[in-house]
């Protein structure tokens, strides 16, 4: 239907990509930067190149990889954590005044006690007792006091939103909210003050990389609008955008990759806005009733869904719908000659693949694209659980996502 070339060179199985502030903190499903960063090579439109859309920026590896390049960006996303991520990496601070900071922060750790710290009210974070021991809460806290005392807080605050989530008695490994078994709590004590100056260090050398090589005068700004709902004329106009390079959601949140779960911790943390209901607001975090776009790519598929399960069919056609209404508004906003790459990949439920990258080129196609290509590669990093369970019974699992397909059209 769509042309599809597998392609090895596009797994980049041996890449590091924590290169520059790539390194930066985690984040479920990151597209790595190899991918945005020949993307931009290899793909960019013929003409004016100035400017780079990301309408779904998670992490920020677009908006980087454009800073890299010395081309403008635009990235949305609702998610604060993914926001404030975007929003660090691709911050120009000073070295040595972020150095001399974090040494004032060290001092104050060495003398560290409990009566030091003055917020001990943490009713903020959702049932806190069961998530935290109240020593390492009280030194979290202690962090969060330093910080607000420094003159670049959102940088030393990346690094502790990565703390509060690992010294937490969530799971290792796991993007949603498991809280360990009580023989594992038993054992577990975290060296939070440890974890939090190693993560600041690991993130000093990445900015040192980045400031050397990214261009000092580009621009990468950062929203919080729904594209499915539109995008805002005075932050973007029709045919403003020269190339789209993005990686959006598989799936609802609830039933594919857990955004707003593994987000909590320091959405709640820092009294972010939606920390409780993230998951909801995401694409396909509504209820649909009908289909509001017209398919043959998709048509068996969703017809086999929905004769195996009718509410496993609603809930894939209520991200579709999202879907569909988010490429209808980024469609509008790309010029002609221009180019979209979209990174997706081939999400299974009720053990039914559903052929995204299809649907993807198909709904660019009705408002005036064409297809040019779809390039396979393997998933050999991607933060991901390898194997889900698509009946909720327990032991069944099948294997989830093992190849991404690249989707590129150009404007007509």
């Amino acid at each position: 239907m769509y042309n599809r070339k597998i392609d090895d060179r596009w797994s980049f199985k041996e890449a590091n990509t924590k290169e520059y502030t790539h390194c930066y903190h985690t984040y479920p499903a990151m597209m790595i930067p190899q991918v945005a960063r020949t993307l931009i090579k290899e793909y960019k439109p013929n003409g004016r190149l100035s400017l780079i859309l990301d309408p779904y920026m998670g992490s920020g590896t677009t908006l980087v990889e454009s800073s890299l390049v010395g081309i403008n960006s635009i990235g949305t996303d609702l998610n604060p954590l993914a926001r404030l991520m975007s929003k660090v990496k691709t911050t120009h601070y000073d070295y040595h005044s972020l150095l001399m900071q974090f040494r004032d922060i060290q001092s104050s750790l060495i003398t560290y006690t409990e009566d030091k710290v003055k917020d001990r009210n943490f009713d903020r974070i959702s049932n806190y007792t069961f998530w935290y021991n109240e020593s390492t809460l009280l030194k979290l806290s202690y962090l969060s006091q330093l910080i607000d005392a420094t003159t670049d807080k959102d940088f030393f605050n990346i690094a502790l939103s990565e703390v509060v989530r690992e010294v937490s008695f969530t799971r290792n490994g796991e993007f949603k909210r498991y809280r360990m078994n009580e023989a594992n709590i038993a054992k577990f004590n975290p060296d939070t003050f440890n974890l939090f100056e190693r993560k600041v260090i690991r993130n000093l050398s990445g900015l040192e990389q980045f400031n050397e090589k990214a261009k000092g005068n580009v621009s990468a700004h950062i929203y919080d609008f729904n594209t499915v709902n539109g995008i805002p004329s005075n932050v973007i106009k029709d045919g403003d955008i020269d190339m789209v390079v993005t990686s959006p959601p598989y799936g609802d949140s609830r039933t594919t990759v857990a955004y707003g779960q593994f987000s909590r911790w320091t959405n709640e943390w820092f009294g972010f806005d939606n920390a409780k209901n993230l998951d909801s607001l995401l694409m396909g975090g509504g209820k649909a009733t009908s289909e509001l776009f017209t398919t043959k790519s998709l048509r068996d598929v969703l017809d086999e869904i929905d004769r195996l399960e009718h509410k496993r069919y609603l809930e894939v056609i209520s991200f579709l719908n999202d879907y569909y209404l988010s490429i209808r508004n980024v469609a509008k906003a790309v010029r002609s000659g221009g180019t979209v790459c979209y990174v997706v990949g081939d999400r299974r439920v009720k053990a039914v693949q559903i052929p995204l990258d299809y649907f993807t080129a198909e709904m660019f196609e009705s408002f005036g694209f064409k297809h040019q290509i779809t390039l396979v590669r393997e998933i050999p990093n991607k933060r991901m659980p390898s194997k889900n369970s698509p009946t909720n019974k327990t032991g069944a699992k099948v294997d989830t996502m093992s190849h991404e397909y690249i989707v590129i059209l150009k404007k007509l």
